[in-house]
This record gives C-alpha cells, structure tokens and sequence, in this order.
C-alpha cells in the first residue's frame, strides 16, 4: 500500500473506534463503517488524511474527517489527534476531535 494511505481497520483500531483489529474488520464487514459517503466493502479499503469516515456503532453514529493516519494505537488523546469530529457541535470541543460518548 502507498505511504500516504492506510488499511480502514488499522486506521479504526489506531483511533480507537474498536478494541481490536478484529472488530475493526468485522465493523467494515458487516456494513457499519461508510468512508466518503460509500459503504466500505473491505478491512483493507485504503484510507487517505481528508477523508470522511462514518462509522455507526450500537449506541452511536460518528462522522469524522481524517487528520492523520498514525503509526500505532497509542493513548486515547493521540488517537484524538487522528481524527475530527464532523458530527459535533464546533463550540462543544475547541480542540476539534473529541467523540465524548463513543463505544469502543
């Protein structure tokens, strides 16, 4: 894969939108995530930063914009730093990539 892009369920594990890359995988397999507006119909879907990747999870849809595709799955505050939150209020969060509420 190119360097500026990365598998969807790595960059979902790495966000912290699943727990493991399994879950990741079997969120994309089951039609839960949706990257530009399409169904993503593959865990190795290739993901570039300014993407908008929507995921709706049991208790929560999130729709955010791709910042940064990351290296590994650190803590929950870098994993913040790889995303916006496009499905919240702008004023709620001025560091612009808090899910507050989120599964996973």
């Amino acid at each position: 894969m190119r360097e500026d892009r990365q598998r969807l369920d790595k960059w979902l594990w790495f966000a912290r939108f699943a727990k493991t890359r399994s879950l990741a995988a079997r969120l994309i397999e089951d039609g839960y995530v949706r990257v530009n507006g399409q169904r993503a119909d593959a865990p190795s879907k290739a993901l570039a930063v300014g993407d908008v990747v929507t995921v709706a999870a049991q208790h929560v849809t999130a729709a955010v914009r791709v910042r940064d595709l990351g290296v590994r799955r650190g803590p929950a505050p870098e994993a913040r730093g790889l995303y916006t939150d496009l499905s919240a209020d702008p004023g709620d969060d001025p560091a612009g990539g808090s899910l507050a509420g989120r599964a996973g």
